[in-house]
This record gives structure tokens, sequence and C-alpha cells, in this order.
């Protein structure tokens, strides 16, 4: 049964579209992946979920189903008790999505006492088995710490514990390894799907990397210019990718097995493939 599912969602900028028809459903417990480049819309999704569009988006039409709930029908008010108690955010900046000026530890727990009303006591005591989880050692000490004495890779584990600490049912990750070095990134992806599959989340992967996707993830949705290209399992996407641009995104990645080996950018004439498809999208809806 899908967790998440979203059907059609149209969303525009004055009269720029940014997504187009998007639909794709997150079952109970699954990983999927949220693939494309940058502009793509793939944060712009994870933000319609949440309820977190910045103020010049309209969403002109479509449905998000949370758990059974469609948000788009509900008062703000509702939609944000909803979305508060069943989905969180890993974001991508853990220097930025903290706040600099509080301590580690209210950061964690006002979550838990303003959502699901626990005691100040109770959720310092959880927040501390959170950081213990996320590996982070002496947890009281950190908790007591504010964000720039701590090391990137850190602020991303109290990222990781956050989004977990209300046991929220779709987590959110937008390219939460974005900002750190290559080393802290395999230890915060291994981090993310052991968390993952030991409270049974459903989990949104935005990213751009294709490793990632390989390394983490069940499923896959390719995105170009806010549109769906491909919606597929993982295991189908790398064997037989079913559209050019996922073919030529594949073809793109990196192999770090031949360091030597040139980049194969995305050919011209696949994009030019894309752009029409989108032309045409957006003919058919009175964009163009």
């Amino acid at each position: 049964m899908s967790f998440l599912t979203i059907e059609n969602l149209n969303a525009r900028v004055g009269t720029a579209p940014i997504l187009r028809d998007v639909s794709l459903s997150v079952e109970a417990g699954e990983v999927r992946g949220l693939v494309g480049e940058s502009g793509a819309g793939k944060s712009m999704i994870g933000k319609a979920v949440l309820g977190t569009l910045p103020t010049a988006v309209e969403i002109e039409s479509g449905r998000i189903v949370l758990d059974g709930e469609d948000l788009q029908a509900l008062k703000p008010r509702d939609r944000r008790r909803v979305i508060g108690a069943k989905a969180a955010l890993i974001p991508q900046d853990p220097l930025t999505a903290l706040n600099p000026s509080r301590r580690v530890g209210p950061q964690i727990t006002n979550r838990l006492v303003d959502i699901l009303g626990w005691t100040r006591a109770d959720a310092g005591h959880r927040a501390a088995e959170l950081l213990d989880e996320v590996s982070i050692p002496d947890p009281e000490r950190v908790m007591r710490a504010y964000p720039h004495e701590l090391s990137g890779g850190m602020r991303q584990r109290i990222l990781i514990a956050s989004a977990f600490a209300a046991e929220p049912k779709l987590i959110i990750a937008d390219e939460p390894t974005t900002a750190l070095d290559v080393t802290v990134q395999k230890q915060i992806l291994r981090l993310i799907r052991q968390m993952q599959a030991r409270h049974g989340t459903a989990l949104l992967f935005v990213t751009h990397d294709l490793g990632v996707v390989s390394k983490v993830c069940q499923s896959l949705t390719v995105l170009f210019g806010g549109m769906v290209l491909e919606d597929t399992r993982v295991e189908q996407f790398f064997a037989r990718p079913g559209h050019p641009y996922s073919a030529a995104l594949l073809a793109a990645t990196p192999k770090y097995t031949d360091p030597d080996a040139s980049l194969t950018p995305v050919p011209d004439a696949v994009i030019a493939g894309v752009e029409a498809e989108i032309e045409a999208h957006d003919r058919m809806h009175g964009h163009v």
C-alpha cells in the first residue's frame, strides 16, 4: 500500500510551469529515488509534500495523498498537523539547516514537545537515545553544544536523528550528503539506510547521483524540466533504462573503476527530444 501518492501534480511560477503532471508513489517502508539534473524539480516535489513551497509557487492541480489523507483538501492548520506528525525532512546543508544561535538539544526536542506533546524531560531522554543511535559519542555533551562547535558529519547526523525523532512514516531526504566530503558521505548514506530499515520508514531520496541510487534505493523516478520521464525499479533502470534520457544519464555516470575514462555528456539530440516532449505537454495544457 502506498504511504505517499502524488497524482498529476502541476505547479507554476507566474505563467511558467515548474511541475508538469507529476505522479509517483512511495510504499510503506520503501526507498524511492528522485533523480534529475539541477532545476529538474526534485526539491520542489519534496517541498510540495511538506507544504514548504516558496510563496511564488502556485499548485494548479493534482493531489498529494499522505497516509490516506488528501493534503490539498485540508485546511492549512490541519495540513500542518498531519505533515508534522507523519513526515519529516533531512535537508542537504547541515550548516544552514541548524539554528546557529541555539543549542543542539532543543532543536531535536522541540519537535517531540510541539507535535507529540512530550514533556521536556522525556523528549531530552529520547534525543539522547537518538544521538547514540546515529553513533554520536557523548550525546549529553553534544546536546549542550552549538552547531558551529561540531563537524559537518556530526551536524548531518544530528539532522538525521531529528528527522527520526517523532517516528514519522515518511522522510524526505533532500540531497543530504551534498555538503559533505566523500568519506563522510559514505558514512551518512550507510547510516540513513540503516535507520530507515530499523524504523521501517518510507524514504523519498532526492539526489542527482546514480551511484547513491544504486546503493540506497529500491525504486526510481527520473525527472527533467518538472516532468516524469521514467518510473521504474532500480534494478530495471540499471539493466534496461526505458527512456533515452535515462540511458544517457546512465552513460554519463563516471566510471570509478576506470578513472582515466573520459566523461560522456548527455547528447544534444536526447535533450532536444525531451524538450520537444515538454513543449508538446505545455501546448496541450495551454502554456505555449
